[in-house]
């Protein structure tokens, strides 16, 4: 089974999946440890010009969620110059070098890290929601080097679109979308407060629960403008990896479900996908992507009923206790629609654990 990605028309991966920027990939051990798991390319933490002073506690994690009040990497440019990338460098691994943040900053961590990096990836986290400095910003990074530039799109730009049109019109080879959504507030159970130890207890929500966005994000720039763009904010599984390029993806990375469930989760997922290719009808990963692109592109308003099969039925009654309009029943150890009731909105076909519903959704 192939596995293979093209990224534009200069980067080539053996598999789809990277790990995204955070603590997983914070020093030379870290990254050689997914290096030997099999991971089709490498994203460093984000360096800069001096050493993040990180506020502690700064991680928590939920069922399908992590908050963080990270910030760029605890370690100074030199300790990544000298000791980190060499390392990494000698694996032979595709390495994409996050750096970050103003535009002076960037421009004197390029002529650094060149040497080490097939690609940059370009955080303008700190740069504000308006074009004009991220663009100037990509537009001094592309003259500063030949290496193929990604920036990545922090989800309070207010028009992804508009965004994908000056990275490729300034310079930038691709996007990395998205990144954490925030603020928000966790709060204790047993306390009125957030556990975290940044000054407002705030901090930055990323991973499986924010893959419809994500997901979103990435069909539109892809329906859009014609520029690579890798996936990243939601992935946790083979399928996920596959969902992420039917939506336009080249390429995606993962951290935050690797940190919920085990960091053996990138070898788990490469290991899946020539199965679940499989049983799409797929032989290679590039087949997949941008097959969600044309797909629903008309609003639709016919109502659709649904339809039981009894053979799958468990009679589990989560249909009957969640549909919205009162339109089920258990009578006779049967689920009985009232079509009189029946809005045909799909809710209980998407939560249905055995299946046993068909017919509303597309």
């Amino acid at each position: 089974m192939d596995l293979s990605v093209r990224i534009g028309d200069r980067l080539t991966l053996a598999n789809p999946l990277m790990p995204a920027s955070g603590p997983l990939v914070g020093d030379s051990g870290k990254i050689l440890g997914l290096i030997a798991q099999g991971v089709g390319g490498i994203v460093t933490k984000t360096i800069s010009v001096r050493a993040a002073q990180v506020p502690r506690p700064c991680i928590i994690g939920g069922n399908d969620y992590i908050v963080n009040t990270e910030l760029w990497s605890e370690y100074p440019p030199e300790r990544w110059e000298e000791d980190f990338l060499p390392a990494v460098r000698a694996a032979g691994k595709p390495t994409f070098v996050s750096l970050g943040y103003t535009e002076g900053e960037i421009l004197s961590l390029i002529p650094r890290f060149e040497r080490f990096a097939d690609a940059f990836e370009l955080s303008t986290h700190y740069l504000g929601r308006t074009l004009d400095p991220i663009a100037k910003t990509i537009r001094a990074a592309a003259r500063a080097t030949d290496r193929p530039i990604f920036i990545k799109l922090s989800p309070h730009i207010p028009d992804p679109v508009e965004f994908a049109k000056m990275v490729k019109a300034e310079g930038g080879y691709g996007l990395v979308a998205i990144n954490s959504l925030g603020p928000v507030y966790p709060v204790r159970a047993n306390l009125s407060t957030s556990p975290l130890g940044s000054a407002d207890g705030f901090g930055w929500i990323s991973g499986p629960v924010i893959k419809p966005l994500s997901l979103a994000i990435i069909r539109k720039i892809a329906t859009s403008v014609d520029i690579p763009i890798i996936g990243v904010g939601g992935v946790g599984s083979a399928q996920d990896v596959i969902d992420f390029l039917k939506c336009g993806a080249s390429a995606v990375q993962m951290l935050s479900a690797a940190m919920l469930k085990g960091k053996t989760l990138y070898r788990k997922i490469i290991s899946a996908l020539p199965a679940v290719l499989e049983s799409l009808g797929f032989s290679d990963m590039r087949s997949v992507q941008g097959l969600a692109l044309k797909s629903n592109t008309a609003t639709l308003f016919e109502r659709r009923l649904p339809v039981i099969d009894p053979k799958l039925c468990t009679l589990c009654n989560r249909c009957v206790e969640n549909c919205p309009y009162d339109a089920m029943e258990n009578r006779d150890r049967r689920i009985i629609v009232d079509p009189a009731l029946c809005f045909g909105c799909g809710l209980c076909e998407s939560r249905c654990p055995a299946r046993a519903i068909s017919g509303v959704l597309l």
